[in-house]
């Protein structure tokens, strides 16, 4: 039960100034696959990170966006979460680096790594959080990518899908008797599929030593085995059910559904499953590749901005990845009205 209200007030992102379309990637690995991109994935074009950026740097841009919608400072600060599962550096936390590039210095700090479910659960326990710390009013939340930097563009299955790019909202404390605002979050994981996807090498099990990385390169992003290819159409109904059957509401009062942005065909059978119009969620991996633990908050904010969400609306996110962790969330939007897009 959360102890004091807790709203959703602002949204930002960061989308890297370079485009790379499908067709400049065929060219680049001297492969066709747009058309079965297009038609498997919806995905077009994707953005990467410039050589001397790291994912701290998209995570500030986006974190300075959301400040400003939301007319914060970073000293207003009390806590920063970066959900990443490509850090600056495997220690310390990028999150650390974050407060010091905002100047956040009253504000603690940490990091989640769930992969690409790692975003809609740093924001359930920055929300927790907020309602239960007293000292903690004010949050900031960023899913942070850069999985250019771990891309093998030789291995079809990964070259073409990843991009770069940050998403950010900001949390706040509500009034005493203020209707709640942040509704609940769920967690789940099947950990028997932790050896599928990810980046293997690099840790404890495999470390980056001369040796290693002369025998296969450096740590790069592998689909080492397969999923059920069906696995996020049956998960996602029931986990986007479960939350809301939390939060005492329907599938219909929900305004906005916000997935992970890897493959649009799954989008429309979920919505379908859900009974939900398509209209109801929102899509940016056409534009912008797909961005892991960054796309539900960028999507958050794309489509905060191409006004589908006002204040007061009702926005479920459901997200899952490597490992493979899934998790919901659902909120009222607190957030300003969209300003006019041209």
């Amino acid at each position: 039960m959360l102890l004091r209200p807790v709203r959703v007030v602002a949204s930002g992102r960061c989308v890297p100034a370079r485009t790379v379309t499908n067709a400049e990637l065929e060219a680049l690995t001297g492969r066709a696959f747009d058309a079965w991109l297009r038609e498997n994935t919806g995905i077009e074009a994707r953005c990467w990170m410039e050589p001397g950026e790291v994912t701290s740097d998209l995570a500030a841009r986006a974190a300075r966006d959301a400040l400003a919608h939301a007319g914060w400072s970073a000293e207003d600060l009390d806590l920063i979460v970066v959900a990443t599962d490509t850090p600056d550096s495997p220690s310390p936390g990028t999150s650390a680096v974050l407060q010091h590039k905002l100047g956040a210095q009253r504000a603690g700090a940490f990091d989640v790594n769930c992969a690409c479910a790692g975003f809609v659960t740093a924001l359930d326990q920055a929300a927790r959080t907020v309602a239960t710390a007293a000292p903690v009013r004010r949050a900031l939340v960023v899913g942070a990518y850069g999985m250019s930097r771990h891309l093998d563009l030789s291995d079809k299955r990964t070259g073409t899908l990843f991009a770069d790019g940050a998403g950010a909202v900001l949390l706040e404390a509500g009034s005493p008797g203020e209707a709640p605002g942040y509704l609940g979050g769920r967690m789940e994981a099947d950990g028997q599929y932790h050896d599928a996807l990810g980046i293997f090498a690099g840790g404890t099990a495999r470390p980056a030593t001369a040796a290693e990385v002369a025998a296969h390169g450096p740590p790069r992003v592998e689909f080492a085995r397969r999923l059920p290819g069906t696995f996020n159409l049956e998960r996602w109904p029931r986990l986007v059910r479960a939350v809301l059957q939390d939060a005492g509401v329907s599938p219909d009062a929900v305004d906005l559904y916000v997935f992970t942005q890897l493959n649009l065909g799954t989008i429309r059978d979920v919505m379908a499953d859900l009974g939900q119009p398509l209209d109801r969620t929102h899509w940016i991996m056409d534009r912008w590749g797909y961005t892991g633990s960054a796309c539900v908050p960028m999507c958050l904010d794309h489509a905060v901005e191409r006004g589908k969400l006002r204040p007061g609306g009702l926005v479920c996110l459901c997200a899952s990845g490597g490992g493979v962790s899934l998790a919901a969330a659902v909120f009222r939007w607190a957030g300003p009205a969209p300003a006019p897009v041209g």
